[in-house]
């Protein structure tokens, strides 16, 4: 679960404007947080497949987000790729 100690910095980061905490960007960035999290809690508990199934949804919707960004704003799309180090 991811606190706000670890959330507050992200949304700083990747937000568009002051008040930003939904845009596509944010999102995209707390999942791939809560993403490597719960990638390394996976590795050490391998038979935990309540997470494993919760990972594959969060990859999933950030799949999406990622779709739908670089539908719309594909030079944010370019950056939020280079910042998070995401592959495509």
């Amino acid at each position: 679960m991811s606190s706000t100690t670890t959330v507050k910095p992200v949304i700083q980061k990747f937000r568009v404007h002051e008040r930003d905490t939904g845009s596509p960007q944010v999102q995209i960035a707390l999942l791939t947080e809560r993403i490597t999290s719960l990638t390394s809690h996976i590795t050490t508990h391998q038979r935990d497949f309540n997470s494993r199934r919760g990972l594959l949804i969060m990859v999933g919707r950030r799949r999406r987000l990622l779709e739908y960004l670089k539908r719309h704003d594909e030079d944010a799309y370019r950056k939020i790729l280079e910042a998070l180090s995401l592959r495509k």
